[in-house]
């Protein structure tokens, strides 16, 4: 678990309230929840996207449809 948390260094818990105070102190309270919002969106989206593109590299050549095959020459 230590290996996880090397980017934040040896924070401890004073310094993460007060970063989360200074955080509160720039955004407001009304914010906030707007930025995690957005913030989870954006990581919902990567992770769609990280799994089409796992998808698209395992699935075998003869399982996509003919009429895709046909339409990628077309362009």
């Amino acid at each position: 678990m230590t290996q996880n948390l090397l980017f934040i260094g040896n924070l401890g818990t004073g310094e993460l309230i007060l970063i989360c105070l200074v955080v509160l102190l720039l955004f407001g309270g009304k914010k906030i929840p707007e930025l995690m919002r957005g913030i989870g969106k954006g990581v919902n989206s990567f992770k769609q996207g990280m799994n089409e593109i796992e998808k698209e590299i395992t699935e075998q050549p003869s399982e996509k449809k003919p009429e895709e095959n046909y339409n990628k020459e077309e362009k």
